[in-house]
């Protein structure tokens, strides 16, 4: 996928069009993310109490506790250079990603088998500094990185609260999986694992014969539809839609702020998604004093992009878990924080702004101003915190509205005079003046109640290497050329050539055609599920609907007319008329992750050799039963598997550094492929489940 993207990238590079107007490329959904970033990060990860934040990334978390990596059938020798010593890069895929995380490339979690808050009490009672302590007490391996044992019950999540996100019907890559192993529920998963095939098992991972089924004690969804993640949770929390709550709404597709406005009360006992969390954090900080006070926590980070821990390990790779080299917190490893929790105050905290953001201040890749002048604007905004207590005299963060001022306040796309200081703060830098990209907006200061006017378009800010103009259409990279910023690469430059060690091995220094991976999650299967119709095996490619967004809508009544009112796949005239498969028929499609049921739609505009099945169709509406799992349909992820790469954990070198919701492993699945053929007989599931049960004996 990567070289792909690296492909295009070096051929608009190449051609001098990045940075220009009317240049760059714009995939998936432009080339930038949240736009006001800076003034969010704080109120939604309590910057302004503690800090660092405690952050993971998603595909190797799901990876790991839906323990998807027990079946993983893709060795790394299928995927290394010919010129690699295959001797020195042995091991499964989770063993390269333990590596990035015990070297600190990757966040990890949890981070630490025994609780952080029982590891800062054990050194502080031995005297010792926590840092230093649990440092010794790892080299020692007395404890334990959560990492190396993953289906460790210690290891295991517990709890998991899901907002406004759709993993168990939209995202979840390997969806069969985490049926199974996370929320140990009947699932479709058909193979086996490493240890029931015989295959080579990890090597830096504990294996555990038996494979836990069912890790979540408590799964809780906050949502204001029954999405199929809310049908399998614990506790639905009904959340106010959009025309319900007070919100912003930004995005990289366009320069603009927009709100959500409450036109009406949320209805019954729906609440804003603020409300939910603030009745969540009110009531945890009544209970914790039960249990919890005043806390030491221990947090592990990575080494970040746009912070010195990103030249960490720029010269070379060297392992401290192999005696190559001491473990050192920040360089060699993770860094490691002690940072100081009030649970019973969780509460005053998320409605009132924290005192480092004066202490501090704020600030985004590698910049960083101070906000004293903002704080004050918000005091007068929201008003002061009066009651007694450790957020006397704060302002007040009570409503959706202050949340969103927050934001608003502090983000240099939303506040000129911010955006002035985030521009002199880069100069500092860069030895150039950037400050007339946003003087002209110096006292230009974006309020709620301004974009429920009229949305108004964002400052130029150096959190993005665009610049909003009315002379210039935004395209990124456009400051690094015209305004001789350097680029965040080692050498500063639009660097093609990639020379880490990782890199390297795994043939990817420069952009080169890497050829299809081998799942293998056809052969086992193929000859063993038969039911009297043809079959073909066809490449599986899941991309975006237009009668949906991601799953949201999908099970609307006019979006469910204008599709087919229900789960399909497209398939091309020539592979449907192989199998006798014609439009609209019940089909299903299966490999080794598990099998899907949708109708067909024969199209001339599908290539040969590929099927397509657009993300995404949950299995709530019009859904019959699969043949092969006895059970109702599938989604488009039942027959995914997620498949992480060694060249995407890399850390601590420069522009290959861990950074929040831009770099770290994906989860690609065009290489999957999938058999497809006609149902025989197609089953409603409308008689109980018992009944099916013995008719099927009988």
């Amino acid at each position: 996928m990567d070289m792909t993207y690296r492909g295009i990238i070096n051929m608009l590079v190449m051609c001098g069009c990045v940075g220009q107007e009317g240049g760059g490329w714009s995939h998936y959904v432009g080339q930038e993310k949240l736009r006001p970033q800076t003034g969010w990060t704080p109120l939604a990860f309590a910057l302004d109490w503690a800090r660092p934040p405690r952050h993971m990334n998603a595909t190797s978390y799901w990876y790991a506790h839906s323990d998807q990596w027990r079946y993983e059938s893709l060795g790394v020798d299928e995927i290394l250079s010919p010129l690699a010593n295959k001797e020195e890069w042995k091991g499964s895929l989770i063993d390269f990603n333990v590596r990035a995380e015990r070297m600190g490339w990757l966040p990890s979690a949890p981070q630490l088998q025994t609780n952080p808050l029982d590891v800062a009490k054990t050194a502080e009672t031995a005297g010792k500094d926590p840092v230093d302590f649990a440092r010794d007490e790892i080299r020692a391996g007395r404890l334990k990185l959560s990492c190396d044992d993953p289906d460790n019950p210690a290891n295991w999540p517990r709890n998991l609260f899901v907002w406004r996100s759709n993993i168990l019907g939209s995202s979840g890559k390997g969806h069969e999986y985490f049926l199974k192993h996370l929320l140990g529920t009947t699932h479709g998963v058909q193979g086996k694992d490493l240890g029931q095939t015989g295959e080579l098992k990890p090597t830096e991972v504990v294996w555990h014969e038996e494979a836990p089924e069912g890790k979540l004690d408590l799964l809780v969804t906050l949502d204001f539809r029954m999405s199929t993640t809310c049908v399998y949770s614990d506790i639905v929390l009904p959340t106010a839609t959009w025309y319900e709550k007070n919100d912003l709404n930004t995005s990289d597709m366009h320069p603009f702020i927009h709100p959500l406005s409450a036109a009406v009360d949320p209805v019954w006992e729906s609440r804003s998604d603020w409300e939910i969390y603030k009745g969540l954090a009110k009531r945890f900080s009544e209970i914790a004093p039960e249990v919890l006070g005043k806390e030491k926590d221990l947090v592990l980070t990575p080494m970040q992009h746009d912070t010195a821990g990103e030249l960490a390990q720029a010269i070379d790779v060297k392992e401290w878990s192999k005696g190559e080299i001491a473990p050192i917190p920040g360089k060699t490893m993770a860094a490691i924080s002690v940072i100081e929790r009030d649970y019973p105050n969780v509460y005053k905290r998320f409605t009132a702004l924290g005192p480092l953001m004066s202490s501090i201040g704020n600030g985004g890749k590698g910049i960083s101003w101070k906000t004293d002048s903002e704080i004050e604007l918000l005091g007068k905004l929201n008003g002061i915190v009066t009651e007694e207590g450790q957020t006397k005299g704060l302002p007040r963060i009570d409503t959706d509205i202050d949340a969103t001022e927050v934001i608003l306040s502090l983000a240099p796309e939303t506040n000129g005079e911010v955006a002035m200081k985030a521009w002199q703060a880069l100069s500092e830098f860069s030895g150039r003046d950037h400050g007339h990209l946003a003087e002209a907006k110096e006292d230009e200061k974006i309020r709620y109640r301004d974009i429920q006017a009229q949305p108004r378009k964002i400052i130029s800010s150096p959190t993005w290497s665009g610049i909003e103009s009315e002379k210039v259409c935004y395209n990124a990279g456009y400051t690094n050329v015209h305004e001789l910023i350097p680029w965040r690469t080692l050498t500063g430059r639009q660097q093609l050539f990639q020379d880490h060690p990782w890199m390297r091995a795994f043939g990817e220094q420069m952009a080169v055609y890497r050829p299809p991976i081998d799942t293998k999650t056809i052969k086992p299967i193929i000859d063993t599920k038969e039911n009297g119709e043809k079959q073909i095996v066809l490449n599986f490619i899941t991309p975006h609907q237009k009668w949906g967004i991601h799953s949201t809508y999908t099970d609307n009544l006019l979006m469910l007319t204008l599709s087919r009112g229900g789960p399909i796949v497209w398939i091309s005239e020539t592979d449907a008329q192989k199998v006798g498969i014609e439009d609209n028929d019940w089909i299903e499609a299966y490999n080794l992750n598990g099998a899907l049921v949708a109708r067909a739609v024969v199209s001339q505009r599908v290539p040969e050799g590929m099927v397509m099945m657009y993300h995404a169709q949950e299995k709530i509406v019009n859904m019959p039963g699969s043949e092969i799992t006895g059970q109702r349909g599938g989604i488009h992820n039942s027959v995914t598997r997620t498949v992480l790469k060694p060249t995407h954990m890399i850390g601590g070198y420069a522009h290959q550094s861990y950074g929040f919701n831009y770099y770290g492993t994906v989860g690609s699945n065009r290489d999957e492929f999938v058999i497809i053929r006609k149902q025989a007989k197609t089953d409603w599931m409308e008689e109980p489940a018992l009944a099916r049960a013995l008719e099927k004996i009988s």
